[in-house]
């Protein structure tokens, strides 16, 4: 026995010991690994579609929509009730000269189990599986679509800041450069070779240089905040995009009729639609089922007692039933409910199917128009290109005349212009190629990537 004892209280002390370490082995697994720092496009969707809360938020209501199917396909099933009731009473009995005698404690009970089966009900339990099926696939491409649209607005997002930090590259050479003339010039001015006038200009161009810096170091600190917001990163968790090795803009390979066409195959927001109008032609045939009558099959056994003679498993075994049965109900009169339904269901189809040849229809529209953007798009960024080409060679030849005082700080200064707004319009035209055409590809069902 003392042995038996010890193996007890040893295997007691193990279980203790071993818990916490399984709870803290279950925590670390649990446990989010660390953010990065240097966040590729990649990273920042896998990491959006993970942790966003509205597509998270969607994955609960799948999972309700699970549960509405799990109790729709139960339906079938028969259900089982069991009931026990036991009492005590205080009351005269009846002897046997037929009158009361001295009253008495008397003991009574009852117990029994009943089931009950919808064996018809005008299609009812059928039509209503089939609509919360419908429900878990509407679920599911609900968080498609949200995962599209987290897609897109994270990759803009992800582009701005590239874009701007490849502006605020550009600008910093400009204020360099601007900040090098200052200092010849000012070496000019004090040798007596150029006027007041000419140094106070390049000052003026290097403030102003210094301004649009800041002014892009602004903007890019923005856009950080603006994906942080999307990710919904901590405002304290540090961030840094990671440019790709190249960014092309590639030319359209697809017609937009085709385009299309894979659209509307593929697009969630279609199929939502689509399920929208099946969800309600189940709706009527729902509605409809009011009109006809439901048989339902019901069995149940059962036993009571009542005193103390004869005994109580007598007494049970005397009162022992099985019983089973049908029940027929028929609607005859419902003030109007069940047409009620049936019409207002009527409706809701016509209405799903406005809205899904809308949805299609705007969807063809969106597409048309990420088309042309990219026609724009491309066409911005070929001028951009060939313009840049030009004003980088006037400006050359402008700074060069410059050093040898063959051209005046104002017409240098007309050049130099023109090549930073030719600059920022290249830039701008190559990220948003980059971006159009990225965006009419994904309509038709390929990935974003850089």
């Amino acid at each position: 026995m003392l042995r038996y004892h010890t193996v007890i209280l040893a295997l007691i002390a193990i279980f203790v010991h071993t818990r916490p370490l399984s709870a803290q082995v279950k925590t670390q697994d649990t446990t989010a690994r660390p953010l990065p720092v240097k966040w590729s496009l990649q990273d920042c969707l896998d990491y959006a579609i993970r942790n966003n809360i509205t597509i998270n938020t969607l994955r609960l209501s799948q999972r309700s929509a699970d549960q509405d199917l799990l109790l729709a396909r139960a339906g079938v099933q028969p259900d089982l009730n069991g009931s026990a009731s036991e009492n005590v009473s205080l009351q005269k009995r009846i002897n046997a000269s037929g009158g009361y005698g001295n009253r008495s404690v008397i003991e009574s009970g009852s117990y029994g189990l009943s089931s009950a089966v919808t064996l018809y009900q005008g299609g009812y339990i059928r039509n209503n599986i089939r609509e919360k099926q419908l429900y878990q696939q509407t679920a599911g491409l609900d968080i498609l679509q949200e995962e599209n649209d987290i897609t897109l607005n994270v990759t803009q997002a992800f582009l701005n800041i590239l874009l701007a930090r490849e502006n605020i590259v550009y600008l910093q050479d400009l204020v360099n450069t601007s900040r090098s003339q200052v200092q010849q010039a000012q070496q000019k001015y004090d040798a007596g070779v150029i006027a007041l006038k000419d140094l106070a200009e390049l000052q003026a161009q290097n403030a102003n240089d210094k301004y649009s810096l800041v002014t892009a170091q602004s903007v890019h600190r923005q856009n950080i905040i603006s994906l942080k917001i999307l990710l919904q990163l901590p405002s304290e968790q540090p961030f840094e995009a990671m440019e790709p090795d190249t960014l092309i803009a590639k030319n359209l390979e697809v017609t937009l009729s085709e385009t299309q066409q894979q659209a509307l195959a593929i697009r969630p927001e279609i199929k939502i639609s689509d399920r929208q109008v099946d969800i309600a032609r189940t709706d009527l045939q729902l509605a409809r089922s009011g009109y006809l009558p439901v048989l339902q099959g019901t069995g149940s056994i059962g036993a009571s007692h009542s005193g103390g003679d004869p005994g109580i498993f007598q007494q049970l075994d005397n009162a022992f039933y099985q019983q089973i049965g049908l029940t027929l109900s028929v609607p005859i009169f419902n003030r109007r409910t069940v047409k009620t339904n049936v019409e207002k269901a009527k409706i809701q189809i016509e209405q799903t199917e406005l809205n899904r040849k809308n949805t299609r229809n705007n969807l063809a529209l969106t597409i048309e128009q990420a088309y042309v953007n990219v026609e724009n798009a491309q066409g911005q960024y070929d001028a951009s290109v060939e313009q840049l080409q030009y004003t980088k060679e006037s400006y050359r030849i402008a700074s060069e005349q410059l050093k040898v005082g063959a051209v005046t700080t104002v017409d240098y200064l007309i050049q130099r212009n023109l090549y930073t707004q030719a600059y920022q319009q290249y830039i701008q035209a190559k990220y948003n190629a980059a971006l159009n055409i990225r965006i009419y590809d994904f309509y038709r069902g390929v990935p974003i990537k850089l």
